[in-house]
This record gives C-alpha cells, structure tokens and sequence, in this order.
C-alpha cells in the first residue's frame, strides 16, 4: 500500500500563465471594443488592477498588438496617462474561393481595409491542383502587399463553399467546386512563411462572421445570412455565436430538400433549395446563352451576369420578371424554414441576392410573413448586405484578428 505521505505534491489549482493569457486576451478585447483608452480607464473597464494592467499593456506593446497614442485623461482628477490602441503593424487576409470567382481581402487588426479584390477564376476547368496552385499564388500576392504596407501578417483563413474540418484544415466536400477530402490548410501552408497561421472555413460562416462584425446587421446576436453564387450557402449566429453543429458542418442549407421531384443538384440529389435560388439558376432562366458549363472563352465575372440580368428586368422583361419573381418565392420559403428553426431578427441576404434585393425581397418577406410559424411576433425581416461578394474573404481575414484577440500571447514580440 503507498503511504499518502509519499504522494506527489498536488499541483497549484490555478495555471499562472493560463491566467495571463486570460487577462491579455481580456485587456485586448476590452480596446478593441471601446477604443482607445488610459491604462487607468483599462483597469476600470475590465475590473483588472492597475498594476497588473501595467504589465499586460507592456507584453500587448512588445507584441505589436497595441499601441501608445497622446495622453489620455481617464476622469475628472489626477494625471493624464498614455493612450493605448490598437496597433495597425499586424494583419491577415482572407480568400473566397468559388466556382468563377477568387476574392481577396486583407485588413489590420484595427480592421482597416488595405487589399481587397475580386479576380475572374474558373474552378471547373481545373484541377484540384490548379486551384490550389491559384490560392497561393493569390495568397502571396496579399501577403507581399500588406508587408510593403507596413504590416505584418500573421495569418490566413481560406473560404470554401463546402463542408469543411476546421481542426483538420480539411475540405471534406465542396460540391460546386467538385472537391473531396482536400488538405487545404497543408498543401497551402508548405509554400507559406511556417509563422503564418493558416486556416479553412465554411464560406457562409466567415461570411455571417463578418456581418455580425462589419454588416448592415452588425451586433445582432440573432441573425441568418445566406449566400447568393452559384450554390447557396448560410451561417447562423446564435445568440451572438456561430452555430457550427455537432462536427462543425453546419450552413450547407442550399441542399435543403424543398422539392422531392425537383431537379438533379451538384451534390448528387434532387430538389435542394440552391437548384430553386442558386445564381445558376437565374442565369440558366434569364440568359440560358450564358449559363455556367457553356463555351470555351472567360468565364464572366458574377457581376457582369448581374449586371445582364439587371438590365432585362429594367426593361421589364417577362420572362425575368418572372423568374426573379418565382426566385424569390422560393427564397421566402426556405427563408421560412430557417426561421421557424433559429428564430433570427434579421436574414442577411449576401452575394446576387444583395444585387437584386429590391426585386427579390417583396416576394420573399410575403412568402416568410406567410410561411413563418412565429410571424409577425418574431418580427424578422430580409435585409441586403453591403459586404458584396468579399463578404466571406473578409470574414476569413477576420478569423485571423479573432484568434489574435482570444490569444495574444501566441503571436510572437516583434
């Protein structure tokens, strides 16, 4: 029998250094969301001691992760002290890939916006090797134009319109794109600077991120946005949180079953909502000389098919008024569906619906004040986002800030 005296020491219940990064991670948090602000004001706000805001400030300076500004007066009496802020020498980026499009955004960590870019892409002509071959060399490019900026990446988050496993860096299946079990974050990190946090994500996640953070919806912790491409993606937060489900493959709701005999999907199905809504559609229905798989040339960039389309129905074309019609009702029954499961304020309509909005949601909100269980109690609406089609790329840059947020001490002092 082992005596109790002879049993090891019981570890110290509370890790310092986790506690540390607690307190980093809060100081941090508390600037970005406030402002800027004395190291007194700081340790009011967060309810930390002075001193121990003294030392966390020093660590976030040596980091780059802030800034001192002019002085700052944190009341009526004593002393002014240093402002600190948020440092713009840190950075990331993210890219959207899709079907006929790469977008591109880069940003500091105060959000300020130094590349973004949308770049004609053709993902069904090539390969899964040519694709991927593309991402880097667009990633490079950003890197290089933050780093002759004055800003230092530290990450990348990449945006795929599929199922994705965010902790193995994998895209399980992206349908539109005809990908399956792709290492993204691997293959694209072998070329990269081994420094560089490298990610993967749904695209509508990073997309309904961004506008719960930069969005006509921002701050509304109950919200559902929804892509507009050639497939339809969506992201819902949830009380102010991304809901990502059991193994984080939640948002494929283009695939949605909404009619059993409908018409055969990318995913191998029929009847999945994308097949009623999907930009594809609507260019197979207004301009079928222009739908996607037809011709050798350039594949058109979305908008320029937008822009066709937008000129038909100006011309009060039948059959576009009528199949953007049909589209929204559509769009109001899956709407509704979504709805009745998360009990949103707002549905953020992203990508071509946002172009089209003003012909899309009449039809729509009549279909979710219809359809909807909880309306008109649950008083949600239809709104058109402002993010355009970098929506996702933007929430893949912001990926990157929020993982420096949540721990700073794993970016490393400059």
């Amino acid at each position: 029998m082992v005596s109790m005296t002879a049993a090891r020491p019981v570890p110290e219940p509370v890790d310092q250094l986790a506690v540390r990064r607690v307190n980093l991670s809060r100081t941090l948090r508390h600037i970005r969301v406030n402002g800027p602000g004395s190291r007194a004001a700081i340790a009011a706000g967060t309810g930390l001691h002075k001193t121990t805001v003294s030392s966390l400030v020093e660590e976030l300076l040596a980091r780059r992760l802030v800034r001192e500004t002019g002085l700052e007066r944190s009341g009526s009496a004593g002393r002014p002290g240093r402002g600190v802020a948020l440092s713009p020498q840190l950075g990331a980026v993210g890219i959207e890939i899709n079907v006929d499009y790469l977008a591109v955004h880069g940003c500091d960590l105060t959000g300020r916006t130094i590349v973004e870019r949308r770049l004609g892409f053709d993902a069904q002509r090539r390969d899964v090797d040519g694709c991927l071959a593309d991402l880097a060399t667009a990633a490079d490019r950003a890197l290089a134009e933050l780093a002759a900026r004055g800003v230092t990446p530290v990450g990348l988050t990449v945006a795929v319109p599929g199922l994705v496993d965010v902790a193995r860096g994998v895209v399980v299946v992206a349908p539109n794109l005809g990908w399956r079990d792709v290492p993204v974050v691997s293959r694209l990190a072998a070329g990269l600077d081994p420094a560089l946090q490298v990610g993967v994500d749904n695209d509508a996640n990073l997309a309904a991120l961004a506008e719960y953070t930069w969005g006509v919806a921002a701050g509304t912790d109950d919200l559902v946005y929804l892509t507009g491409s050639v497939g339809v993606g969506g992201g819902a937060i949830t009380g102010g949180r991304l809901l990502r489900g059991a193994d984080g493959f939640s948002g494929e709701i283009g695939h949605l079953p909404v009619e059993l005999d409908g018409d055969p999907c990318g995913c191998g199905r029929t009847g999945c909502w994308e097949t009623k809504v999907g930009l594809a559609e609507l260019v197979r229905r207004i301009t079928p000389e222009f739908a996607y798989g037809l011709g050798d040339g350039p594949v058109p960039d979305p908008r320029e098919r937008i822009a066709e389309v937008r000129r038909r129905l100006d011309a009060q074309d039948p059959a576009a008024l009528d199949a953007v019609a049909g589209i929204g009702r559509w769009l109001g029954l899956g709407g509704a569906i979504l709805v009745n499961l998360f009990n949103p304020r707002v549905v953020v309509l992203g990508g071509y619906f946002a172009d089209l909005a003003d012909h899309l949601i009449p039809a729509a909100q009549t279909q979710l004040t219809r359809l909807a269980m909880a309306s008109p109690a649950a008083r949600c609406h239809f709104v058109a986002s402002d993010l355009g089609f970098t929506a996702a790329a933007r929430g893949g840059a912001g990926a990157v800030i929020e993982r420096m947020i949540d721990d700073p001490s794993a970016v490393p002092p400059g």
